[in-house]
């Protein structure tokens, strides 16, 4: 069952607000958090507390916090307030002061993979069974010889 969370009326552009909603789709909570928590947009505030708010609404209605991805989270254009701003010889240019609607939407279980990402984590796995074959092949010590030490004559 998913868990939604919105917040209408956000005072920042959908455009800059998009970058970071696209980011954390199809990502864990945990990491989604944290990848908001360390970037620097100003929307990252924003995105990070709608986020918390799903959380908090699956929390509530008692599902498992750990095991919870998110499954959707787009941003949409919300309202525009125009304003003008007085210029040189009477002229007046117009400010558009934009606004967004943020949603956030939580599931459990887990993140659905992509053909790529798929392909991708099967040849990172071929990657390691090699390199842990590899590895194991070089651990077995190989029979020891032993040298002859060279004989010195005594007088």
């Amino acid at each position: 069952m998913p868990f939604v969370s919105k917040w209408r009326f956000a005072r920042i552009t959908a455009r800059k607000a998009r970058l970071l909603t696209d980011m954390i789709r199809n990502k864990p909570v945990n990491e989604a958090l944290d990848l908001l928590k360390f970037n620097k947009k100003r929307a990252a505030i924003m995105v990070a507390k709608v986020l918390k708010s799903a959380i908090a609404n699956a929390d509530a209605q008692e599902a498992d916090v750990e095991s919870l991805y998110v499954q959707a989270s787009f941003c949409d254009d919300g309202p525009i307030l125009k304003r003008f701003q007085p210029k040189d010889r009477g002229k007046a240019y117009s400010i558009f002061k934009r606004m967004c609607h943020i949603t956030v939407t939580v599931e459990e279980g887990t993140p659905p993979m992509t053909k790529k990402k798929r392909k991708e984590l099967e040849m990172r796995r071929t990657r390691l069974a090699k390199k842990t074959a590899k590895a194991a092949r070089q651990t077995v010590p190989a029979k020891e010889e032993k040298k002859e030490e060279p004989k010195t004559e005594k007088a």
